[in-house]
């Protein structure tokens, strides 16, 4: 792997003169000679030494050795076992590419070589830098209808040209992608998710965010407990949902044609006849439900049944009122033909 060249006289009176100061720094270009890198990726760097005299051998390292002694070679580190080495023949250049780098890879590299009268170490070196990639947002606390700037964020510019690319959950995003940001325009409930990024021809992907999109009480809804006929003294339980974010914590329980709240609190206890509705509140807004129909029977040879029902079960409760009149008239009946009998 070395190129034999007879050294001109007058270089190796200069290689003397060095060496008397018990240093070699004989000059190496690298490109680039900074490189950041993005994690998990693979990274090529390249030098060309010196040209005129007989090399020896020419490998890469990370230690800066001084006084004429020479570093350890990279390419015997086990650490390094997979590590791709090239050092040409005859075009003065070496090269290494290393595969899937972590932060532990960033280090300052050193192409040296060695002479019949002297050891380089390359200095200064090709810096590797190695990032990982972070999603921010702004502004941090989203209510329905705002604009959000998710940012892929980086501790380096990264060398290669980088195209950014978004992820919401594990599927594509390909709209609203400005350089490194994503921009979501007049955000809904619907957008709420994990967003991360990557660069485009790289598997790594940063960590996800999630866009937490607040919003007000939605569509309430009122549940009834127990359902259909309840036996005199016990009460029918009103229940409030709603869909929001934060969840509602307030609730109010309104009487229709009545204008103060007759009740608090996500349950309501309904002891007389009328129509109910509830309303949810939370610091983004409040909204109220449609309204359920409570209805008190009266019944002679049961003192009070209690009915409750939402408008589109009125008509079961006819039924329900229907049948029970069934049932007693056949009883009288059945009595006289016994009477009668």
């Amino acid at each position: 792997m070395c190129v034999r060249m007879a050294p001109p006289l007058a270089l190796v009176i200069l290689l003397m003169i060095h060496r008397a100061h018990g240093q070699y720094s004989w000059y190496v270009s690298y490109s680039p000679s900074h490189i950041c890198a993005l994690k998990d990726s693979t990274v090529e760097m390249t030098c060309t030494y010196p040209s005129g005299y007989q090399i020896m051998k020419v490998f890469w390292t990370k230690t800066n050795v001084m006084n004429n002694v020479e570093p350890p070679d990279l390419s015997e580190d086990p650490k390094y076992s997979q590590m791709v080495y090239s050092c040409g023949h005859y075009q003065l250049c070496c090269a290494i590419r290393l595969s899937h780098v972590t932060l532990n890879d960033v280090n300052e590299y050193y192409c040296s070589f060695i002479t019949p009268i002297g050891i380089s170490n390359g200095y200064p070196g090709v810096y590797l830098a190695v990032t990982d990639l972070q999603v921010s947002q702004s502004p941090e606390r989203v209510t329905e209808g705002d604009s959000v700037r998710l940012t892929c964020k980086s501790s380096c510019t990264l060398t290669d040209r980088a195209t950014f690319i978004w992820y919401r959950d594990s599927q594509l995003v390909t709209t609203g992608i400005i350089g490194n940001q994503l921009i979501l325009r007049r955000v809904s409930r619907e957008d709420t998710d994990r967003y991360s990024c990557g660069v485009d021809g790289h598997s790594y992907r940063s960590p996800a965010v999630q866009l937490n999109v607040r919003y007000p009480p939605v569509n309430p809804v009122i549940s009834i407990s127990p359902s259909g006929e309840i036996v005199s003294g016990d009460s029918v339980t009103l229940i409030c949902s709603s869909d929001s974010n934060p969840p509602a914590l307030n609730f109010s329980w309104f009487k229709e044609n009545e204008s103060s709240a007759v009740g608090s609190g996500q349950s309501f206890s309904a002891l007389q006849s009328g129509r109910f509705y509830c309303q949810a509140h939370n610091q983004h807004g409040s909204q109220r439900s449609d309204a359920v129909t409570v209805t008190v029977h009266h019944d002679a040879g049961r003192n009070v049944t209690v009915f409750a029902a939402t408008s589109g079960g009125l008509f079961i409760i006819i039924i329900i009122l229907f049948i029970m009149f069934q049932r007693k008239m056949m009883k009288r009946r059945s009595a006289m033909h016994e009477y009668e009998g």
